[in-house]
């Protein structure tokens, strides 16, 4: 749930930090998304308990880390010379951070890097054949089914646009091609009223 729900967050990013959630507005900042842009997308009210008893797992982590002297996280140069000491504090750190310390190589210091790519399309592969569903699921299905959800809703297509980052609305366009398909794209009036 908290994967569907966070899925708008980039093809889902792997690499965005605990600062920037904000649970008082229900929102995420995606940095340097799409077009190299940053955006606000929606933190599910749903999901939120979930994120922050994960968020309290990640502390510890990270908590442990500093005690052994590591809990580093990378910033770019110019970031860790405006900021020398961020790479240590809280809201640098990674919303997923890996299970294992690595050697990074551009510093040679052993950091605590984000998930890779690859463990969260497994998860997301493993989690689907564990419900039965057979056909292929991706972090961009969850992404797609986001974007198609919200339109079954009534919000409007600029609105969908900019939660997924697009800058021509005619890529989000592509999405309304659910809602567009006759009678499997819609829902009978009766359903709302039984």
């Amino acid at each position: 749930m908290v994967k569907f729900g966070l899925a708008q967050v980039v093809n889902f990013r792997l690499s965005f930090l605990v600062k920037d959630i904000d649970f008082a507005m229900n929102q995420i900042v995606v940095r340097d998304g799409k077009g190299k842009k940053d955006r606000i997308t929606v933190l599910p009210e749903s999901a939120k308990s979930l994120v922050e008893e994960h968020l309290v797992y990640v502390k510890h982590l990270h908590q442990d880390d500093l005690a052994k002297g590591y809990g580093r996280v990378y910033l770019p140069n110019a970031l860790a010379r405006k900021y020398p000491n961020a790479d240590r504090q809280w809201g640098w750190q990674y919303v997923f951070p890996a299970k294992t310390l690595s050697t990074d190589p551009r510093s040679r210091m052993k950091r605590r890097h984000h998930l890779h790519d690859s463990s969260i399309r497994k998860a997301i592969r493993k989690a689907a054949r564990l419900c039965g569903i057979v056909k292929l699921v991706s972090c961009h299905t969850l992404r797609h089914s986001f974007a198609t959800h919200l339109l079954a809703d009534g919000y409007d297509i600029r609105t969908v646009q900019e939660l997924l980052g697009h800058k021509d609305v005619s890529i989000t366009m592509i999405y309304t091609h659910v809602l567009n398909r006759g009678g499997r794209g819609v829902r009978s009036p009766l359903d709302f009223v039984i």
